[in-house]
């Protein structure tokens, strides 16, 4: 070019629509003597155009495939975790403590009960809780064993996840799997339904097995037959209503006991007779006093003090009629849900009738449903109230408190259990543990099979699945070995709770079983294997099996899990 020729202005800038200029790049454009690049953002492209679900920035979120498997997995087997040490007759002690009330702290080793007390956020955690519970609430026992093996059915499950098994694929397994374990557990199951004699012994050594792992362990055979008697008297009832535990701090454990009848932890008013023969009882929930206005932001106000003794007048006349009304039906035992003034006492004692007052709901609840009364609040003569019967009534001193004692109540079934103990913790942890031993007992006076305990039924199991996984083809045996894996670690975690070697103890106990010896199992008080039959660990057939269905179906729901979307938290806007 002409060095001297003058400068010319460069080029207008093109419009970024403009078409593509050869020599530049593709999204390059020229303007103001700058070059500039336009680099589209195909994630914010692409948000534009689809519509948004969830809302990230609010709190809302979303985990799919192996994230979301993950997640319920580890949530899941942390759950096993925390209770699989309290697993088994030798194991530990859990201190469960309030952070808003320290005061309040609770000594256990019931899974149940420690399950209930924490509050996880993973999902799958809260079904294994949840599972618990359910265990808990239907069988009484077996609360750790659905956690423990529901945590190693996934804990199988990850390592098959881990090699490309397709979880369907496992699940299909397991469901044979469970089939083949429980018709082998029914095969083994005894049941001594026509000879009285047998069951009153098997109900012995299940209530020994349970209590085996529970603070009550060193007085099992004291606190078997307390709970043995105590659940016969139900004559084949379910209604753990009609035992009555209360709890009195002092003396020791050993020195615990069943009353036949029922106790009210109540005093009987003053002046009044401290024993009641052929008593009519009337039990009632209303108010007994009148010394306040029951309408709130009510007042009233008067001119003088005579306006004032017209009022308490009326109140008391009022009361006087309330109580006509309340002899009318003709009881000589008056219990009442609320309290009871001096006024309405006094025309009671006058009457030469009986009054209990401030007797707490359950108690009030109970006492109706075993004397055969039912509660009245209203006693206008028109409404027939129906009363309870009891051959005697008396106030008696246990330790050092003063209770009234119900003895020939109606339904002779009833009963109450006193426990003694050193403190509050011991007293409250003994009540879950004689609660349970109740709630298997009961239920084994319904259903009447029973099978072995001490890991026997587990190897047992886990022998007949190994078997069925032989004869199965595919990746379906695999799941159905992980299966059988899993049973067999309920057995090595008590030999591990009991500070054995189970790497020792668990392969012989399989060798026993495979040689057909089905009645062996653990003796944990030797640290050896042994027939459990002889050794008279027995268990509950139902609540044996409702452990491995239970446990069962809760894997197979985390298992499908293959996404878990959290909902953001609902804003609250300002009036």
């Amino acid at each position: 070019p002409d060095a001297d020729a003058t400068p010319t202005r460069p080029p207008p800038a093109s419009p970024p629509h403009a078409p593509h200029v050869e020599g530049k790049p593709p999204h390059a454009f020229t303007g103001g003597g700058r070059r500039q690049e336009y680099v589209p953002d195909v994630r914010t492209d692409n948000m534009a155009t689809l519509p948004r679900i969830f809302r990230e920035e609010m709190g809302a979120r979303e985990e799919k495939g192996q994230n979301a498997r993950l997640s319920s997995f580890v949530g899941a087997m942390a759950i096993a975790d925390l209770v699989k040490t309290t697993l088994g007759p030798n194991g530990m002690d859990k201190i469960l403590q309030s952070a808003s009330d320290p005061k309040k702290v609770i000594v256990t080793n019931d899974g149940a009960t420690i399950l209930k007390s924490i509050a996880p956020e993973n999902a799958a955690a809260k079904i294994l809780i949840d599972t618990s519970k359910t265990q808990d609430s239907v069988i009484g026992d077996g609360t750790t064993s659905v956690s423990v093996l529901a945590g190693e059915f996934l804990r199988e499950a990850e390592r098959l996840v881990d090699k490309k098994i397709h979880p369907q694929t496992i699940l299909t397994g397991w469901r044979k799997a469970l089939k083949a374990a429980r018709a082998a557990l029914e095969a083994s199951a005894l049941d001594h339904k026509g000879d009285p004699e047998a069951l009153k012994k098997d109900l012995m050594n299940i209530a020994r097995t349970t209590l085996s792992s529970k603070i009550l362990s060193q007085h099992k055979d004291h606190f078997s037959k307390l709970a043995v008697d105590a659940v016969l008297r139900m004559k084949g009832s379910t209604d753990l209503e009609h035992i009555h535990i209360i709890k009195k701090k002092g003396s020791s454990l050993r020195d615990s006991y069943l009353d036949e009848g029922f106790i009210l932890e109540k005093s009987i008013g003053i002046g009044q007779a401290k024993r009641i023969e052929n008593a009519t009882i009337l039990v009632a929930n209303t108010p007994m006093d009148t010394d306040k206005i029951k309408i709130f932001g009510a007042r009233v106000r008067v001119g003088s003090m005579g306006a004032v003794a017209d009022i308490e007048k009326e109140e008391k006349n009022k009361m006087k009629r309330k109580v006509a009304s309340i002899l009318e039906h003709k009881p000589n035992v008056f219990i009442n849900r609320q309290l009871i003034y001096n006024y309405p006492e006094q025309l009671f004692t006058k009457a030469g009738v009986v009054s209990i007052e401030h007797a707490d709901f359950v108690g009030v609840e109970r006492l109706a449903l075993v004397t055969g009364a039912e509660i009245a609040s209203t006693f206008d003569a028109a409404v027939p109230v129906k009363l309870g019967k009891c051959k005697l009534i008396e106030e008696v001193v246990i330790g050092e408190d003063k209770v009234i004692h119900f003895s020939g109540v109606e339904k002779g079934e009833a009963c109450t259990v006193v426990l003694r103990g050193a403190n509050k913790q011991i007293l409250d942890e003994a009540e879950r543990s004689l609660h349970d031993a109740l709630c298997v007992l009961s239920q084994t006076v319904v259903s009447t099979k029973t099978v072995l305990g001490g890991g026997a039924s587990e190897m047992l199991m886990a022998e007949a699945v190994d078997s069925l996984a032989r004869k199965t083809p595919g990746k379906e045996s695999l799941a159905m070995e992980a299966f059988a894996r899993a049973l067999r670690q309920l057995p090595t975690i008590i030999a591990d709770n009991g500070g054995h070697d189970s790497s020792d103890l668990i392969p012989k106990l399989r060798a026993c079983h495979h040689k057909g010896q089905n009645t062996m199992g653990l003796d944990m008080e030797k640290g050896t294997i042994g027939d459990v039959r002889e050794l008279q660990i027995v268990e509950s057939f139902k609540c044996k099996s409702q452990v491995v269905i239970s446990a069962h179906e809760a894997a197979e729901m985390i298992l499908r899990v293959d996404e878990i979307i959290t909902n953001a938290p609902r804003q609250r806007g300002r009036p």
